[in-house]
Parts: structure tokens; C-alpha cells; sequence
């Protein structure tokens, strides 16, 4: 297994498995094992790689199996959720810190192809990417829908924290927050 930054040659294989498992093209079957709900375009992915380096990829023979997506608050900006979240920061206490869009940054979504779940890629993928950007922030923050429990299961066994709870567009979250300085529980590179 390879984990790695995500090159531009990446998005189509990115992009197929993004809409294997978003909300609104997961078939039922696929559902209950967990979904993506952000929907990104090829443009989005290319900013995320050119501006941000911020999109991780798990390869298993060269094939893209999993990523994971990391950046700051000002990428994230042009979506709704995140303008709710951001305006929320300096309402938010996490290690001890008031967030701010300088000491903290938005992980997610990550998508793991389901056949690859309960593994450890999904653990290495986590610390792959944490790496990436804990020279930049201190905290990472995420959230999870209240109706994707086995996404709110999978990052809890890795170790992070529930801050709070919110809504947004008649759904509720999880916040979550993570020390960017703490190795990854269950990864092994």
C-alpha cells in the first residue's frame, strides 16, 4: 500500500470514487458502510492539489483505493457549511486554544473503498495526511453527520475528540477536533 500527495493525474480516480460513495449517487446497499456528503469538481480537486497540497491519496498497486482531503479554512470558504463553521472558530475551545483560521484547518471528507474498510488504510491515510499539515496548524477539525455513524465509529478509534455538536441546513454534526502532534492510533507508517 502506498500512501502519497495526489498528483493532478489523480483526479478521474479520485472523481470515480467520490461518486461510488456520495450521498447522492451511494447505492442503498453501500449506504449503512458509510458515505461522503461534500461534493467537489475536478476544478476543486485542482486547487486543493495546486494551492493547498492538500489531497492525499492511498494507492494499492497504483490504483487509488482512498483520499483524504486537508486545507485551510480560506479553501473551504466558497462552500456554506464552512462559512457556518468558520464564523463559529472563535466561539470554539479545543486544547485549551480558542480555534482561529490560523491555529486550526478542515480535514475531510476521506473516502475509503469499502473493500479496503476495517483495514488499516483508512488509519495510515488519517496519518498521512495529518502530516502533511501539522507543521502548519496545531488542530485539525472535521465534522461527521449524525446519520453516517460508521464514519463518527471510524474516527473515534483513531482518537478524536468531540467538541460539539451542530446544525446546518436542517442536518446535524459532529464537530470534531485532533492534535496535530499526536501520531495516529492504529496506523503503522
Amino acid at each position: 500500500m502506498e500512501y502519497r500527495n495526489a498528483t493532478l493525474n489523480d483526479i478521474p480516480a479520485v472523481s470515480k470514487l467520490q461518486e461510488k460513495y456520495h450521498v447522492s449517487t451511494i447505492s442503498e446497499e453501500d449506504k449503512p458502510d458509510g458515505f461522503v456528503t461534500t461534493l467537489f469538481t475536478e476544478e476543486q480537486f485542482k486547487r486543493l492539489i495546486e494551492d493547498e497540497n492538500g489531497l492525499a491519496v492511498a494507492c494499492d498497486g497504483g490504483k487509488v483505493i482512498g483520499y483524504a482531503m486537508a486545507a485551510s479554512w480560506q479553501y473551504w470558504s466558497e462552500w456554506p457549511l464552512f462559512q457556518h463553521m468558520i464564523k463559529d472558530l472563535p466561539n470554539t475551545t479545543y486544547m485549551g486554544q480558542v480555534l482561529s483560521m490560523d491555529n486550526s484547518y478542515q480535514y475531510g471528507p476521506v473516502c475509503v473503498h469499502k473493500d479496503y474498510r476495517g483495514s488499516d488504510v483508512f488509519p495510515n491515510l488519517f496519518e498521512f495526511s495529518r502530516r502533511q499539515m501539522k507543521d502548519r496548524y496545531p488542530i485539525l477539525i472535521t465534522f461527521i453527520n449524525k446519520i453516517n455513524p460508521r464514519s463518527y465509529k471510524a474516527h473515534a478509534k483513531i482518537g478524536l475528540d468531540v467538541i460539539k455538536t451542530f446544525e446546518f441546513n436542517n442536518n446535524q454534526y459532529y464537530e470534531l477536533g485532533y492534535d496535530t502532534s499526536v501520531k495516529t492510533v492504529g496506523s503503522n507508517i
